[in-house]
């Protein structure tokens, strides 16, 4: 197949939403149509403002048009980006197929379970409210009266009236459609995998909404679904998502991270104790005692660790580990297999997931990173997280279906191999155009297709060269004067990116003091929803915050001129499993440091400065406040992973620039 209808529907496309052409947006299209075609798997930086999701969804089109046999899984990062792809780019982009070639192919949101309501889940406590002389809508307008397990209550009888409605509607309950609720209230209508029934056995499988969401995937030649969801997909040997021909990974550079945090399994004392009082009804008594004793085993155990990763088959946290997987064990046993117990065979699901994670604690495989943490909402809880997904993902993605992998960072240091190993492609597999040989396996492009924007002419990146190297204890006097010097200079219109809250924190309390004229949000003073509507209905104001703001922050035109970056972006030193990760690098003969932490440096900063221009006619400056990246050997791998921008070292150039564009010089 060419790429001849896949240009035809962008060019359909772009015309039905009213823009304009972009160059990026034409080499998207040949390259994923030539992909789709040879089964070589690509790679393509499609920096800001190109345009990437007509760029994919247009040869994605064309092929399921062409050939209604075929399916196409769209993963993207986040449930948000999920259903603006839903709603808003592919609805577009099936009026220009439509109007192309005079077909509509099918299209289907797909998420995991817990998104959708359970109708067992929902009905079971339904009972006792037959009779109720008061509706949900008569309690709500109440709830101020109420105190908190009260307005649970209250907000579960709303959810629980709004799922009847979704299937009286044959709607599927998706909780992004849900009335205003909270963690606690959507526990009580949803479900986790392991507890599912399944269709069979629930007494509401006929109506199951989670599987009426996969029968629509199944009728769908496009379904769109997210990173979490195609990890359990990886893990779980394809069950997850309907068949597929090929796979397009959006915000590929959130890949790895969001298949480790699928992959990554946490255990506690109360977890442990909840599970067991589950099963006690169906335990005789000894092991029932010893099985919920268990937990204070465990709890006293994670008292006794340091937070680190635990690599000593003798650490009590190993110890105390085993003692719940044996235990467990036992008890999964007790619970039997089959029955006609709903109750029993939930408890059973419960027990059996911690028997599993127990079991990974308690092996310490050379695979698995073990490690301790402590925090004041959740106390001290053990982890364990896989120490690589390239395996992973080279097996279970890439060695299945054909795959393209897109973002606006994945050119990291000046080349994709950083990206590539991190997912499992061997750098001597990659080919150029007309290189890859039929049979070939995992053989893969990458192609950076540009951006639209003149960084330039557009910005300047201002990094650094005087003020002192970052300290742990936050920021010295010379950095908080220049931060306000910045903020002066620009009049607000400042995005401040910070390492941590304290820094954050820090910095907006120097301003406030020094600028007292001007608005200085920081992250905790409101939800960061709330703050983030208020940076951009007013440009004077400045917001500044941590990892949050990096990454999916955009905000053009004035309200915006100034990023201010801190602290190169290194993981945490004290982080176990960045530490476990360098290390195996290291043992192996690479360089732990280059490979793991400079390279998420580099993705983070590459984001960060990204925040700046967002549409042609920005304008405006990057402020880079640590000095290592022009100083160290490192900065230069740091610097090739940035946008183009014009670069100096002298903050006087960027101060003048800013008064430059509020017309004060």
């Amino acid at each position: 197949m060419t790429d001849t209808a896949g240009l035809a529907i962008l060019e359909a496309a772009i015309d039905g939403i009213q823009g304009g052409e972009r160059p990026g947006q034409r080499a998207m299209v040949g390259a994923i149509a030539e992909s789709l075609e040879s089964g070589v798997h690509l790679l393509v930086q499609a920096g800001t403002g190109t345009g990437k999701s007509l760029g994919y969804l247009a040869p994605v089109l064309a092929r399921v048009a062409d050939d209604p046999e075929e399916r196409v899984i769209i993963a993207t990062a986040t449930l948000a980006l999920q259903a603006q792809l839903g709603q808003k780019d592919i609805p577009a982009a099936l009026d220009a197929v439509e109007a192309v070639v005079g077909t509509r192919p099918k299209a289907a949101v797909l998420k995991g379970r817990t998104n959708y309501a359970c109708l067992y889940r929902s009905r079971s406590g339904n009972d006792a409210d037959q009779g109720a002389l008061v509706g949900a809508e008569e309690l709500a307008s109440a709830a101020s009266d109420l105190d908190s397990v009260s307005k649970l209550g209250v907000e579960v009888l709303a959810l629980r009236d709004w799922v009847e409605e979704q299937v009286r509607s044959k709607g599927l309950a998706d909780r992004d459609d849900a009335p205003t609720h909270t963690a606690a209230g959507w526990s009580q209508v949803s479900i986790p995998s392991r507890e599912c029934l399944g269709v069979t056995a629930c007494p509401f499988g006929d109506e199951c909404l989670v599987e009426a969401s996969r029968d629509r995937a199944r009728s769908a030649q496009v379904v769109v679904t997210n990173h979490a969801l195609l990890a359990i997909n990886a893990m779980h040997g394809g069950t997850a998502l309907p068949e597929h021909s090929a796979v397009v990974i959006d915000e590929a550079h959130e890949l790895t991270s969001r298949m480790t945090t699928a992959a990554t399994n946490e255990l506690t004392p109360g977890i442990v104790e909840r599970a067991a009082k589950r099963a006690l009804t169906w335990l005789d008594e000894d092991l029932g005692v010893d099985f919920v004793e268990s937990a204070d085993t465990f709890r006293a155990a994670l008292e006794e660790s340091e937070l680190v990763r635990i690599t000593a088959a003798s650490a009590p946290l190993v110890y105390a580990a085993a003692q719940v997987r044996d235990l467990a064990r036992r008890a999964i046993s007790a619970l039997g297999g089959q029955h006609n117990d709903n109750d029993r065979t939930q408890a059973s699901a419960a027990v059996k997931e911690i028997f599993d994670v127990a079991s990974r604690i308690a092996t310490l495989a050379d695979a698995d990173v073990v490690w301790v943490s402590d925090s004041e909402f959740r106390g001290r809880t053990a982890y364990v997280a896989p120490l690589d997904v390239a395996g992973l993902l080279r097996s279970e993605v890439f060695g299945e279906k054909t795959t393209i992998c897109t973002s606006a960072t994945l050119n990291l240091g000046g080349n994709f191999d950083a990206f590539a190993t991190g997912v499992g492609l061997r750098t001597v597999d990659r080919v150029e155009d007309g290189d890859a040989a039929p049979g070939d396996d995992l053989l893969w492009r990458a192609l950076d297709v540009g951006t639209p924007f003149d960084y330039r002419t557009q910005g300047i990146l201002y990094a650094t060269k005087s003020l002192p190297e970052p300290r742990r204890d936050g920021l010295t006097e010379e950095v908080l004067a220049e931060i306000a010097q910045l903020v002066w200079a620009s009049e607000g219109r400042t995005l401040g990116l910070f390492a941590s809250r304290r820094n954050a924190e820090q910095a907006a309390a120097h301003c406030r003091r020094e600028l007292p004229q001007m608005t200085i949000l920081c992250q905790g003073d409101a939800q960061l929803s709330e703050l983030q509507r208020a940076f951009i209905a007013d440009p004077d104001t400045s917001l500044f915050g941590t990892m949050s703001l990096w990454q999916g922050v955009d905000v053009p035109g004035e309200t915006c001129q100034l990023v201010i970056i801190d602290k190169i972006p290194f993981p945490r030193p004290d982080d176990p499993l960045m530490q476990a990760r360098k290390k195996a690098v290291d043992d192996s003969g690479g360089n732990g440091f280059m490979t793991v932490a400079a390279t998420q440096a580099a993705l983070l900063l590459a984001q960060g400065t990204g925040r700046l221009i967002r549409r042609g006619d920005d304008r405006g400056v990057v402020a880079i406040l640590d000095p290592r990246l022009v100083t160290k050997r490192y900065g230069q791998f740091l610097a090739r992973s940035l946008p183009g921008f014009w670069r100096t070292t002298d903050p006087d150039i960027a101060v003048r620039a800013l008064r430059r564009l509020r017309g004060a010089e």
